[in-house]
């Protein structure tokens, strides 16, 4: 079968979130997916296979465990369906996935956009011993339905950080999304890292998951509901957000570095 690596919320290679793409014919075994997420140690890795015509089945697997939703792996999906799969530049595709119907659809320019649940979170007491691990003291805390967010002072805080990844792993079931707003004069309206070491990623390069809960509340703060985010991995990305009600749109781009064939 066939199978890509796509950086995906970057227009360069070796830039934005790799992810794994591996196409199928039909459903396959969890565990078998698992081992092949495992053997390519990326963020994720995307399985895909066609319902119907425009309709295809998809999950996605860290090295260690399945997750619920993962955007740069559907943009990945999505970008390799456009342009090695036949799929028309100008069509939506439907992905049926533990998190429901998704929908992505060419949004012009290279630029992929990403329907997604919104997923807000609620403010919380900061967590006891949050601010030893990160090494900094949060100005606000919340969580949404997996993860942990902490809102720190400025933009050079969160790029400056270098938290303890294993300390961190107690705080959130999925993730411990870190983020603040943008500097004055910045191409973006707000900045985040994203670190999950309790799904296996010590740091998420760039996590369009992350965005369904930083839209909600950066929407919020700042009065708009179109805003353009940065992560500040040490890969980074950017992506444009668009709150929409329940949903949240996500626009991207992606640049394949690898395709091959799958054999085990």
């Amino acid at each position: 079968m066939r199978a890509f690596i796509v950086d995906a919320f970057t227009d360069r290679p070796f830039a934005g979130n790799p992810a794994g793409v591996c196409m199928l014919d039909a459903p396959a075994d969890p565990s078998w997916m698992q081992r092949v997420a495992a053997e390519l140690n990326l963020s994720e890795t995307a399985f895909v296979h066609p319902v119907d015509q425009r309709t295809y089945g998809l999950r996605w697997f860290t090295p260690t465990v399945e997750v619920s939703l993962c955007g740069h792996a559907t943009l990945a999906t999505a970008h390799v369906l456009y342009t090695a799969c036949g799929v028309s530049p100008d069509a939506a595709v439907s992905f049926d996935t533990l998190s429901g119907v998704l929908t992505a659809r060419p949004a012009g320019d290279g630029r992929v956009t990403l329907d997604f649940p919104v997923d807000p979170p609620a403010e919380d007491a900061v967590p006891e011993r949050l601010a030893e691990a990160l090494g900094t003291e949060p100005v606000w805390t919340g969580r949404a339905s997996h993860d942990l967010v902490v809102e720190v002072r400025d933009a050079a805080t969160v790029g400056g950080l270098a938290p303890d990844i294993a300390a961190l792993a107690e705080f959130s079931g999925r993730a411990v999304i870190v983020t603040a707003r943008a500097r004055e004069g910045a191409d973006h309206d707000f900045v985040s890292r994203v670190f999950a070491p309790a799904a296996g990623i010590p740091e998420d390069p760039v996590t369009g998951a992350a965005h369904c809960v930083l839209a909600p509340y950066w929407a919020g703060r700042l009065g708009r509901t179109e805003l353009t985010a940065r992560q500040l991995s040490p890969r980074g990305g950017q992506l444009g957000v668009a709150l929409r009600g329940e949903r949240v749109a996500l626009v991207g781009r992606a640049v394949t570095v690898f395709e091959g064939e799958l054999r085990a």
